[in-house]
């Protein structure tokens, strides 16, 4: 529940408190032409003389005027639903709707409307009107209900028990309405993971593994209800080493969003984030020598880089305004060829989108839709001893930390097992050779020293784990005296 703090007839807007740090934003347009229905039920179930949830017998109010005015309908401190639709953003507060909505994996439930509408994406008249009538004949009285790309060739029975599990989360929200108050959350969204899996899971996948068991309970009992029999490819991570580094995603994640993206072809691509706009330049790289002539080797390259900018902005979650320089073409045909390319990659892109012509300079436009902030990875790594200063202690001394620090926690703090995680460089470092470093440990403590790589650390990093897996804190570390270099 939302309280309204401040209305501005400028903007046609409103300000509302709905507990995050700054207020959040409630445009006029967002309220949704069910508004007064909206308020309408609203004081009818706190005051207990609808309950359950149901809108068979609730008598909609006139939907109102889509050129109103903000103070029309709201005042200083109402309390009103709201619905986030776009979560904060840099300086911006989260942007709010009173249009609510439940989605499920195959449904979208729309209270105090009638209309049953079909994705666009399903192309087929037969498909549609079939899913039409199915849904109309089951569907609750008093709600509309959005019909998903992924309920095409679904029967009646998974159609049905989405909807039905859709229908009692609007009722226990309903439930908890009663007694809500301001900044109050009433009906959740699923968890990112189990939203993920509600939108993503298909028959594809052959695994799910997760490496946190209370996420690994919740994931298993969600595909169990919307996929029984997908259940047994939900696995625990139960290996030392870290899922990210097991499966090779750390690199991959390292690799995918640095600065610099290669192209199979030779190419490359220079990404730059701005306060205004997203700026990528498409360079041929040492593909230059391998055709016949510069508009050849142009297109080639260009098409290459549209496919992987696409994928680009799809893995970053970009944003806003993004420019693309291209690799200059003297051909008409040949920059509508790069748009083509371009519309035809990003046709799987779920954020809505406008590509625009390449212009004569071989500059293309693309808008996307911004809903959450933009993933952003750090890859440079910053030398974790001097923070970027250039001094740091010599590496060499790491070693000796390590061997203190062994010897303390078997000796002092009688450990009995230890898991050293530490950067590959190190790894090899102490498992090379038959009577390798992690050997001699064994034999002068008679204890086991388990090693696992972790590339997320520094060279000089490292992290001791007790046999339970937990991080060991070691405290203020006796330091060996610093020898001071120049980097």
């Amino acid at each position: 529940m939302g309280l309204v703090k401040k209305v501005v007839p400028g903007l046609n807007a409103a300000f509302i408190d709905i507990g995050y740090e700054k207020d959040a934003f409630l445009h006029y347009l967002d309220l949704g032409p069910q508004f007064s229905s909206l308020q309408k039920y609203t004081k009818l179930v706190r005051s207990g003389k609808i309950t359950g949830g149901r809108l068979d017998k609730f008598q909609a109010e006139k939907d109102i005027d889509k050129h109103g005015k903000i103070a029309q309908q709201l005042s200083k401190n109402q309390l009103i639903p709201v619905q986030i639709v776009k979560e904060p953003i840099s300086t911006k507060g989260p942007r709010l709707s009173s249009e609510l909505s439940l989605a499920g994996r195959y449904l979208v439930l729309v209270p105090f409307s009638d209309a049953v509408s079909v994705s666009k994406k399903i192309s087929s008249s037969e498909e549609r009107k079939r899913l039409q009538r199915l849904i109309q004949s089951i569907k609750p009285p008093g709600f509309g209900v959005i019909i998903r790309t992924v309920a095409e060739g679904k029967e009646v029975a998974e159609l049905d028990r989405d909807l039905r599990n859709l229908f009692s989360t609007w009722q226990e929200g309903m439930n908890r309405l009663v007694k809500a108050e301001a900044r109050e959350k009433v009906i959740g969204e699923l968890s990112k993971t189990s939203s993920l899996l509600r939108d993503l899971l298909n028959e594809s996948f052959d695994s799910i593994v997760v490496d946190d068991k209370k996420a690994f309970d919740e994931v298993k009992a969600y595909v169990q209800q919307i996929a029984p029999e997908k259940e047994k490819i939900v696995k625990l991570h139960t290996s030392k080493a870290k899922v990210f580094e097991q499966y090779g995603i750390e690199k991959q994640i390292k690799s995918a969003f640095g600065q610099t993206v290669s192209l199979k072809g030779g190419g490359y691509l220079i990404i730059e984030h701005t306060e205004a706009l997203h700026v990528i330049d498409v360079n041929s790289g040492n593909k230059s020598t391998r055709e016949e002539n510069q508009e050849t080797t142009a297109v080639h390259v260009n098409q290459e880089a549209a496919r992987e900018i696409a994928r680009q902005l799809r893995l970053r979650d970009m944003g806003g305004i993004i420019v693309v320089d291209f690799i200059d073409m003297r051909s008409q045909e040949s920059r509508k060829l790069i748009q083509k390319t371009m519309k035809e990659a990003m046709e799987q892109d779920r954020a809505k989108h406008t590509i625009l012509p390449l212009s004569k300079f071989g500059l293309m436009q693309i808008t996307r839709e911004r809903v959450r902030p933009q993933m952003n990875i750090v890859t440079k790594e910053v030398c974790p001893t001097c923070n970027g200063t250039g001094k740091i202690s010599a590496s060499i001394l790491v070693t000796d930390l390590i061997e203190q620090t062994v010897e303390h926690l078997f000796v002092k703090q009688n450990e009995k097992q230890l898991v050293l995680a530490v950067h590959p460089f190190l790894h090899a470092y102490y498992t090379k050779g038959m009577f390798s470093k992690r050997f001699k440990w064994w034999w002068k403590y008679k204890r086991s020293v388990d090693l696992v790589k972790d590339s997320s650390l520094g060279i000089t990093e490292y992290k001791f784990l007790n046999r339970e897996g937990e991080e060991i804190d070691l405290g203020q570390k006796e330091k060996p005296v610093e020898v001071v270099m120049e980097a």
